[in-house]
């Protein structure tokens, strides 16, 4: 068979270009989007409401769900007469962010539009972004969390987390600790099973408070309280 210049069969090359062109044609249209973004907020929507959050017509949402289902960036869950869709998973996720920042980007720096709510703290899925959430991952990095492998806590990053009550080192076929982009912030927060696990942390220990139907992410008193004890950020 003959091959490409990148030594990959031409039949596989035209395949994986398909692919992409598929997705590149689900997130073309602005009321996909609008239900993609919806979905960022980790829980599984009903058409119904994500007809509103999209603010178009149910018919037309059961249209663009079947595109985005057919190119698998959501999945549907049947729980009795109901149907509820979510993002098909984490990698997903990050497409979208990744995506947001692409657009956000200019030959100048731009003054940041996003309301100040968001900025400061809100989920990217199943882990926390926004300003709080940069300098979780700054305080990491200065401190040697991370190794030089990419993807992967340290020694100190592991014992760490372990102090929290976070056992990161269960096996996982999901990256460790990825460096997520982000789009308010044009800098990095922190992903992966590692990025999960904390915000999960927070949660249970009544750390922040959710917005339900919304990506705000609110920290309580404690909350403030542990973020200035374990990575020396003060917020008012």
């Amino acid at each position: 068979m003959k091959t490409n210049k990148i030594n990959l069969p031409i039949d596989e090359n035209a395949h994986l270009e398909q692919s992409i062109s598929k997705v590149a044609s689900a997130i073309a249209d602005p009321s996909r989007v609008s239900i993609l973004c919806a979905l960022m907020d980790g829980r599984a929507w009903t058409a119904t409401e994500l007809s509103a959050a999209a603010n178009i017509a149910p018919s037309t949402t059961s249209a663009h769900l079947t595109k985005l289902l057919n190119s698998h960036l959501v999945s549907c869950l049947s729980q009795g007469r109901h149907r509820y869709y979510r993002l098909a998973g984490s990698d997903i996720a990050q497409l979208l962010e990744t995506l947001m920042g692409v657009s956000m980007k200019r030959e100048y720096q731009a003054p940041i539009s996003t309301p100040i709510h968001l900025r400061k703290a809100r989920t990217c899925y199943d882990h926390l972004a926004g300003e709080i959430a940069v300098q979780i991952y700054e305080f990491m990095d200065t401190n040697g969390w991370f190794t030089s492998k990419e993807n992967t806590l340290s020694v100190i990053g592991i014992a760490q987390f372990q102090s929290l009550g976070i056992n990161i080192t269960a096996p996982t076929k999901r990256k460790m600790a990825c460096a997520c982009l982000d789009w308010s912030e044009r800098r990095m927060h922190l992903g992966g099973s590692a990025g999960a696990a904390l915000l999960h942390t927070f949660e249970q220990n009544e750390w922040i408070m959710k917005t339900v139907g919304y990506r705000e992410v609110i920290f309580t008193t404690r909350g403030k309280e542990a973020l200035q004890r374990i990575f020396g950020i003060k917020v008012i």
